[in-house]
């Protein structure tokens, strides 16, 4: 970890979105309101008014983003390609597109977005965790978001279906 590294200490679940492509639903607010954390893993839009959508977010909780194939906008340059967070001890490691992440990064969750894809699958000793895409359908894929509930030993994820 490097010293820059974020520390958490959450009670509440964190809220994972991704792939938001300009469109934030207010299902999906609903969805995140009792989270203490948002996690949105890239593509949030491509338009100078996306930034609105990370603005939004806020005001629910403290947010952490990284940069998606599609965040190109002048707001989107500050935003990380990936980021390590620790939350509750459990190290969190986020980047948009999976083949982004290097698999000698110590983690115990890679978190990802870009492929639209819900996925909560253990792979070795690591969570691999995708929320889907929680903006505008594409591929007849379901819009949806996550939950990550932390504990210092453990580490409990949910896709979470939205109510269109």
């Amino acid at each position: 970890m490097t010293p820059s590294t974020v520390h958490y200490r959450l009670a509440s679940p964190v809220g994972v979105i991704a792939d938001t492509h300009g469109l934030l639903r207010d299902e999906a607010l609903a969805l995140l309101n009792d989270c203490e954390l948002i996690l949105h893993l890239g593509d949030v839009g491509s338009k100078e008014e996306d930034s609105i959508i990370l603005e939004r977010l806020e005001t629910i909780a403290s947010v952490h983003c990284v940069r998606g194939n599609i965040d190109t906008a002048a707001w989107a340059s500050h935003l990380p390609m990936h980021q390590t967070i620790l939350v509750n001890g459990q190290r969190l490691h986020l980047v948009h597109r999976l083949e982004d992440a290097d698999p000698a990064t110590p983690c115990d969750v890679t978190l990802h977005g870009h492929s639209h894809q819900p996925r909560n699958e253990r792979l070795d000793d690591r969570l691999l965790f995708n929320p889907g895409a929680a903006g505008k359908r594409r591929f007849k894929l379901p819009i949806t978001l996550g939950k990550l509930w932390i504990e210092p030993d453990s580490v409990r994820g949910a896709i979470i279906h939205l109510p269109l």
